[in-house]
């Protein structure tokens, strides 16, 4: 009893701090959806220009609500690897869905993504046609994601890849 009682006290001090931290950490990650577009004008238009840039385009959906959507957003953009493999590959978008804004017509055109939770990634080759569906936990490694399983997910499914095999 004598040696639990410090870690019990412990663990209670330190309980605030945590919530405080996850608090912190969700409120820190910068806001990637835009919760009033239109979903299906979104898409077009990133099909517009991942044909005139000879790119597929990544959706990644979700909402400002999810943390992981913003952990993934964050990340992507920041990591050394990840951040250029988009550039030069895909037009990527967030597609808000959230209850004030569900984009159902969005939903069905991606063939109904929420089913694997979010974020889910949906890539559409140039001519709009949803050629992948990406569970993102597959792409989770402890509290963030992983740059080898994004960067392999992401490196399969270009315009370079997918033409190969034709």
């Amino acid at each position: 009893m004598k040696k639990t009682l410090p870690l019990l006290i412990a663990l209670l001090f330190s309980m605030p701090l945590m919530a405080q931290n996850k608090a912190a950490d969700k409120e820190a990650l910068p806001k990637v959806y835009n919760e009033s577009i239109d979903a299906m004008a979104q898409i077009d238009k990133a099909i517009e220009q991942a044909q005139a840039e000879h790119k597929f385009v990544l959706c990644q959906v979700g909402g400002n609500w999810c943390p992981w959507c913003l952990r993934f957003a964050d990340f992507a953009e920041k990591d050394s690897v990840i951040a250029p493999i988009i550039k030069d590959n895909y037009v990527w978008i967030h597609v808000n869905t959230s209850k004030a804004n569900k984009n159902l017509e969005a939903m069905k055109r991606l063939d109904n993504p929420g089913r694997f939770g979010y974020p889910v990634f949906v890539i559409l080759d140039a001519d709009g046609k949803r050629i992948h569906t990406q569970n993102s936990a597959y792409l989770e490694e402890g509290k963030g994601y992983s740059q080898k399983k994004v960067s392999e997910f992401l490196l399969n499914w270009t315009e370079k890849a997918i033409n190969q095999l034709k």
